[in-house]
């Protein structure tokens, strides 16, 4: 695939780049050089392969859910400036 011109200026243009000569004959290349490769990981045959989640047959592993410790909510809303039925209250925010 060519890259054209103007897709340089949409491409500096988006980035916010300013491009002088070289650099816009660099990116070009660049540019077509990716599309290439691209083109050839998609040229591949991957009918037979099933995709993956991961690269390794492994599982993570995870430690139980179990409650480590209590939470004294009495003594947390004692710090509160205001609290009502166990609930904190908060300024409004919204009118």
């Amino acid at each position: 695939m060519t890259i054209l011109e103007k897709d340089i200026d949409k491409l500096c243009a988006l980035a916010r780049l300013g491009l002088d000569a070289d650099e816009r004959s660099a990116a070009r290349t660049d540019l077509e050089r990716m599309i290439a490769m691209a083109d050839a990981i998609a040229a591949v045959d991957t009918s037979g392969v099933v995709p993956l989640a991961h690269p390794l047959d492994a599982t993570a592993r995870l430690r139980a859910d179990e409650v480590t410790e209590a939470v004294d909510r009495d003594a947390f809303q004692a710090l509160a400036p205001l609290t009502h039925d166990g609930l904190y209250l908060v300024p409004r925010v919204i009118e």
